[in-house]
């Protein structure tokens, strides 16, 4: 098993999924792209989590990322699980379930808590950026649903901070004022950031978010 750290290369693999063979970076291509694994198939919690994860497809798909799901089920198994998911959360699940009956995957990735449970993986979100780097790391315990909003608006920060020299302040949500990045000298700000800016202490400096016409 292996530790992964924010900036590590996201670990590649071969998987067989609902949506076919897939070589996970292949898969990715150009996209940012979210991993998250469930602990179990034809369990309650899972069921409302993917049903979320379908019906946000659009939402993910207007900021570039490819959603995979991951659990320790087989494929036959998974294939049946998505007819209940589709009748009882009313959408259709529309991207990969990934199979790791062996848990390889699970172990590349650490998803695997002994203490929680010894042999089934964790509630463990991934967000990797298009340059194959991890992002972002959130492990829930397998009693707490994940909130899909959340990692939406996390989605955002990302790629605005990975793109401009700001950061984003708590609770933040897109179109926002985010916080200048303290590298950046105050008398360099108007430069740089021409919607303005307001100084509330020296290193505290904030400006409209920049990306937004």
């Amino acid at each position: 098993m292996s530790s992964l750290r924010l900036g590590d290369t996201a670990p590649n693999f071969k998987a067989t999924s609902t949506a076919g063979q897939i070589d996970f970076h292949e898969w990715l291509g150009e996209s940012w792209g979210i991993l998250f694994s469930h602990p179990a198939d034809y369990t309650p919690v899972c069921t409302t989590e993917l049903g979320t994860v379908a019906k946000y497809k659009t939402a993910f798909e207007e900021r570039n990322v490819k959603v995979a799901a991951l659990s320790v089920d087989g494929l036959e198994s998974h294939q049946g699980w998505i007819k209940d998911i589709n009748e009882t959360q009313n959408t259709t699940v529309n991207f990969p379930l990934i199979a790791d009956e062996d848990r390889k995957i699970a172990g590349l990735y650490d998803m695997i808590h002994p203490n929680a449970d010894s042999k089934l993986t964790v509630r463990s979100v991934f967000v990797i950026g298009s340059d194959k780097k991890i992002k972002l790391t959130i492990t829930y315990p397998a009693s707490t649903g994940r909130n899909f909003d959340e990692i939406l608006r996390v989605i955002d920060s990302l790629q605005l901070t990975a793109y401009h020299k700001v950061a984003t302040p708590a609770n933040w949500k897109q179109g926002e004022d985010v916080v200048v990045s303290p590298a950046i000298a105050t008398e360099d700000i108007p430069d740089l950031f021409p919607k303005g800016h307001q100084v509330i202490k020296p290193y505290l400096r904030t400006t409209p978010q920049p990306n937004l016409n």
